[in-house]
């Protein structure tokens, strides 16, 4: 998956416009033009697609932290350089204020099983002998459940 797919899928899945998701990205204190958000949800061969880079999807994830659960006190995180699936996940997880159990319901919203212990592999570090790499199906089945759970059940016509 790609950091666009993820982007779209978010928006999809919360139902936001482009003056929230201008909002999401203000909150972590960038500002984004309605043009670039554009650019970056436009399918891959549309000729004005834009790559999001792994910084600024990450600034947008701090952002939708800080609009799910409000500001924290002190300095805010400064936003990953470089993102992996294992890193969306977790802000995922903090965003939406989850814990395992809420998060295997929302897995098994989307018709996918795991148990505890592998879904805790992804929060580990990564030197850790049970660390696991979040691969692009769990984190797409994961967002698919995130969409199930914030917008209602999805019409397969």
């Amino acid at each position: 998956m790609t950091n666009n797919d993820v982007l779209r899928r978010i928006r999809y899945a919360f139902d936001f416009n482009d003056t929230k998701m201008i909002a999401i990205f203000a909150l972590a204190d960038s500002i984004v033009s309605r043009e670039e958000i554009s650019d970056w949800l436009k399918k891959d061969d549309d000729p004005a697609y834009q790559t999001i880079n792994d910084r600024s999807l990450a600034t947008f994830l701090n952002g939708l932290i800080i609009d799910k659960r409000g500001k924290k006190d002190g300095p805010q995180p400064e936003p990953e350089s470089r993102l992996n699936h294992n890193i969306v996940l977790k802000k995922m997880k903090i965003a939406l204020n989850l814990q395992a159990e809420d998060m295997l319901e929302v897995m098994s919203s989307a018709d996918f099983r795991m148990s505890k212990h592998e879904l805790s592999a992804f929060f580990r570090k990564p030197e850790h002998k049970h660390y696991r790499e979040c691969k692009d199906q769990i984190l797409r089945h994961f967002l698919k459940g995130v969409q199930i759970k914030y917008r209602g059940p999805i019409d397969e016509a």
